[in-house]
């Protein structure tokens, strides 16, 4: 029996040579694309359960996000997700004026006079303001998701109360700075029209731009409010539920597992957390922040409901997959788990974090120091990773405005060719003034 080829080289041999070049060419670049298709789907976590809808990243990422970040429920975490974020995708962030300092003038309410010029036109928002839609809907891209994040209210108060000791000054007047003693009689100490008393009294709804002060009793205003809230957010995270979180926001965005990484920031040492030694305490504290109490309530239950949308085990299993990559990453960074150090113990300047009185200490991380005679920089990312909220603030700052100066510089006009600058006018010399006797 006569020997055949296989059906391939058949068609190889009667093919001209540039044809099967050709068609060598198309299977390489067939093969290349496979390879990086697995490689991109191993970056993202793929739900193995069944029914789990696929992961959002063969999606083009979302670039157009308003964080509105809240008090004391980890936004100073999520803030930082999205400067890197930003950083990476060259994606240009609103910032405050310096009139400002690193917030949008709060607690006044937000105007779009309050962005710094070198920061316009932006597509990311993430430092802390009080919520106006209409402002915010000026200044960002019409394509803008909107998005924000909720804690459970007595662990926020008790935060709130001792981290703004010494700025509220309805808790500075509670005798010997007893949380106790204020709730015991909480209009003793409160008065609404002083600068800071928002940090005393429903502080997320005074966040999201609601009257913090309205009366409980009213049975329309908070369910008004939360319609108005749905209408605008997207999403609505919860603190305690930070990883879940972090899954929903990541498919949202349609971004990858790596754009979502973390460590915790603006966290308090021991010595400055109280505690909620009692029931009792607890139900005072929500009783006194009812408002909060309930939109809190409203939303917990609403984040489930998407959770569920979403299939709980899929979020589930995501979520511990991050928590996977978040622990590859420290190790990278810190050689293990990171320890957190009071600011005094922290060398590096830029990785202090800022502290609100002597009474309250924030604690940080402090980047491993390089290996002896090495002479090599801080890892960027590790360093931006634990950078606080100060510092990465100023440095997007200058970093956006040193990129606004340079377009100005190719954007302004050459003058005509043989035609001389005009001369600059020498200042005029004054006789020296003799000095006093």
């Amino acid at each position: 029996m006569p020997y055949t080829l296989p059906p391939l080289h058949c068609a190889l041999k009667m093919m001209s040579r540039k044809k099967a070049l050709l068609l060598l060419l198309v299977l390489s670049t067939l093969s290349l694309l496979i390879h990086q298709s697995a490689h991109l789907n191993c970056r993202s976590p793929k739900p193995s359960s069944p029914g789990c809808p696929p992961a959002p990243s063969s999606h083009p990422k979302h670039t157009s996000v308003a964080f509105l970040k809240t008090h004391k429920t980890a936004g100073t975490t999520v803030q930082n997700i999205l400067f890197r974020f930003a950083e990476q995708h060259n994606v240009t962030v609103a910032l405050p004026h310096h009139a400002c300092d690193h917030q949008f003038c709060y607690p006044r309410n937000f105007s779009a006079r309050f962005v710094h010029p070198h920061t316009l036109p932006p597509r990311i928002i993430a430092s802390h303001l009080r919520f106006q839609h209409q402002e915010l809907r000026r200044l960002m891209p019409n394509d803008t998701l909107y998005v924000t994040i909720l804690r459970e209210p007595v662990a926020m108060f008790e935060s709130l109360f001792t981290y703004y000791n010494q700025y509220c000054s309805a808790f500075k007047r509670v005798p010997n700075g007893s949380m106790e003693a204020f709730l015991a009689n909480p209009l003793a100490f409160y008065r609404p029209q002083e600068k800071f008393s928002m940090y005393a009294h429903n502080t997320l709804l005074y966040d999201l731009g609601g009257d913090n002060d309205h009366s409980p009793a009213d049975p329309t205003y908070l369910p008004s409010f939360i319609r108005q809230m749905e209408e605008v957010f997207s999403l609505v995270m919860i603190a305690e539920y930070f990883d879940e979180s972090l899954v929903l926001l990541r498919r949202l965005l349609s971004w990858d597992l790596e754009d979502v990484l973390y460590v915790k920031l603006n966290m308090r040492g021991p010595r400055s957390k109280g505690n909620i030694s009692s029931e009792a305490l607890a139900a005072r504290i929500r009783t006194w922040n009812g408002l909060d109490a309930q939109l809190y309530d409203h939303f917990n239950a609403t984040f489930w409901h998407k959770v569920a949308q979403a299939g709980r085990e899929c979020v589930a299993e995501e979520a511990r997959a991050l928590r996977r990559a978040c622990e590859q990453l420290l190790r990278r960074c810190f050689g293990g788990r990171p320890q957190l150090r009071p600011a005094t113990q922290i060398k590096n300047k830029e990785l202090r974090p800022w502290q609100p009185s002597s009474k309250v200490d924030i604690v940080g991380y402090d980047l491993p120091p390089p290996m002896p005679g090495s002479g090599a920089p801080p890892d960027e990312r590790c360093l931006k990773l634990a950078m606080p909220e100060v510092q990465y603030s100023r440095y997007m700052l200058r970093k956006q405005s040193l990129r606004t100066r340079r377009r100005a510089m190719l954007h302004r006009p050459l003058p005509p060719r043989g035609v001389p600058r005009p001369a600059r006018a020498l200042p005029l010399r004054h006789p020296t003034m003799p000095k006093a006797a």
